[in-house]
């Protein structure tokens, strides 16, 4: 064909033409009824190319967007968006070609997000390929630990984990994945790995709730105990999301925290950190669990990093030949996106600059007030709960939950659930608190709305 006949044969897409166009070739069922405008879209406030719409955004693109749309200092800084161009220009294998842009980055993650008991990276594109490299590097590990013991053969391929854990779609991830949705999971060849109860808080934390949860968390101990009793040198590690979200915002008591790790590290294995959701400053530290106050041996990060990958400490230095000395036992043909790389790069520089994490820990208190004010408003509405932004609520059923957030995109607003009946909120780190009211207020509409139509009540 020549240029004229391609030009000729590439027609323009209007808003109107993409959900038929997307839909000749793939499910668009679950997507959002609005086509993004990407020019107009500014900060937490997103516009429908479709229509005349916009919406508060209170679900951060499923917590992946750390300074919302278009923020100026990237839309505006000419050497950004120039390191961007070049970046994008030619995709390299980061794998095994070095960049002054890829080093670059490293340097500045080094500076303002890797904790220095950390040391080790790895780098790869998607959530749950970090978690699996965090799974093998703890294999690895494992394996040759038991080597060390005097085992001859391979020894140490289970990983103990938690109900209602969120740890991805994939082969290994799949094992451990099992919120309320069966539907990521079934049907798919899964791992019978050794699963202990999840003693989540309630809140308030009164003496009921105290006593509760002193007996919750002594029966996961001691399920975790009998696992490793029942699988001697076979578990390699126990992982968790510090705080679980697509399971349900569920929060842990730093003191049950610490006594996993040290049962773990008691049965020689690791402790993992499924930090890609609640890291880069959500819950008013960088990482979650140093908001907590429990150090991982590895953690995987991703989404509002826009690159994904695993941060690792000195525990694996126990063994000689770990993956982090021997070369290609993690890998991938990109190791990682550039362009992700850059982005996230100057990310980082304008967290540092702008003090969002410290941001982001006062507008989650102003949230957290804003969110008790509602349940004091509405009696559907019970455990609120919260680190910095990383909020959530609890509504009486699912039905009543997804009436809910129905609503809420009819008033303006974009939010998502999580668990049974849980709403959670993912807003980007520089929302500011007059965006939080503006977006409260929208869903105190849609709360009414709901609890008019009574049916969805207890």
């Amino acid at each position: 064909m020549t240029e004229a006949d391609v030009a000729t044969a590439v027609h323009p897409i209007g808003p109107n033409d993409v959900r038929d166009v997307l839909s000749r070739h793939m499910l668009t069922k679950g997507m959002m009824r609005m086509v993004l405008d990407m020019d107009e879209s500014q900060g937490v406030r997103l516009k429908d190319k479709s229509g005349d719409a916009s919406f508060i955004d209170l679900f951060g693109f499923y917590a992946s967007s750390p300074l919302g749309m278009n923020h100026p200092k990237l839309a505006h800084d000419e050497s950004f968006r120039k390191r961007i161009m070049d970046a994008a220009l030619n995709k390299i294998t980061n794998s095994d070609v070095m960049t002054e842009h890829m080093a670059r980055f490293v340097d500045t993650f080094s500076r303002v997000g890797i904790p220095n008991y950390l040391p080790y990276t790895f780098f790869i594109s998607g959530g749950a390929l970090a978690i699996e490299n965090a799974l093998k590097a703890a294999f690895d590990w494992k394996v040759r630990k038991n080597f060390q013991k005097g085992y001859r053969r391979e020894v140490g391929h289970k990983v103990l984990h938690l109900d209602q854990a969120f740890h991805g779609r994939s082969g290994y991830t799949m094992s451990l994945t099992n919120t309320a949705d069966p539907r990521k999971t079934m049907y798919y060849p899964k791992f019978n790995w050794p699963r202990i109860t999840n003693p989540k808080v309630h809140f308030p934390i009164d003496e009921a709730e105290e006593e509760r949860l002193a007996h919750k968390e002594k029966q996961a101990l001691q399920q975790a105990k009998r696992a490793f009793h029942e699988h001697p040198d076979e578990i390699a590690a126990v992982i968790l999301e510090p705080i679980q979200g697509e399971g349900g915002d569920n929060h842990f008591r730093t003191s049950f925290l610490r006594d996993l790790k040290d049962i773990a590290h008691e049965n020689d294995a690791l402790l993992i950190f499924d930090e890609v959701q609640s890291g880069v400053g959500i819950t008013g530290q960088f990482w979650a669990h140093q908001a907590i106050g429990v150090a991982p041996d590895i953690m995987a990060f991703g989404k509002k990093t826009q690159v994904c990958g695993i941060l690792a400490g000195r525990k694996l230095d126990e063994v000689d030949g770990h993956v982090f000395e021997t070369p290609s036992r993690i890998n991938s043909t990109w190791g990682g996106n550039l362009v992700d790389m850059v982005r996230f790069d100057r990310i980082l520089e304008i967290i540092e600059e702008d003090e969002l994490v410290d941001h982001a820990a006062h507008a989650g208190d102003h949230l957290q007030d804003r969110l008790h004010d509602l349940a004091d408003t509405h009696e559907a509405i019970t455990n609120v709960r919260g680190r910095g932004l990383m909020c959530a609520f609890d509504l009486p059923t699912k039905a009543h939950r997804d009436a809910v957030l129905e609503h809420c995109f009819e008033e303006g607003v974009i939010i998502l659930g999580c668990g049974e009946s849980s709403i959670r909120f993912r807003s980007p780190l520089t929302i500011t608190p007059d965006e939080i009211d503006e977006g409260i207020e929208r869903l105190d509409r849609a709360l009414t709305a709901v609890a008019s139509m009574g049916k969805y009540e207890m």
